[in-house]
């Protein structure tokens, strides 16, 4: 049994400066304005395997981008037991 995967064509009447906006935000994420409205399309759509794949790959892209300058978590200070 084979699946294939049938990509559709669709046309919005969207305002020029809200098109501008969302292409300048989806460039920020590293994103087409295309591949952010089929994400947002997804999600609404509820398929949820493509927003755990998200989250997964944004937590190993900043896992490990800090500096704690040598400090230890210390379960007590953060709660100021005593």
């Amino acid at each position: 049994m084979r699946t294939y995967t049938v990509h559709m064509n669709i046309t919005l009447s969207v305002d020029a400066q809200i098109i501008e906006r969302a292409r300048e935000k989806a460039s920020a994420m590293g994103k087409s304005l295309n591949q952010a409205v089929r994400d947002y399309l997804q999600q609404l759509a509820g398929d949820d395997d493509d927003e755990l794949e998200r989250d997964l790959e944004m937590f190993v892209r900043l896992s490990g981008l800090g500096n704690s300058n040598g400090w230890k978590f210390n379960r007590d200070e953060i709660y100021e037991r005593k």
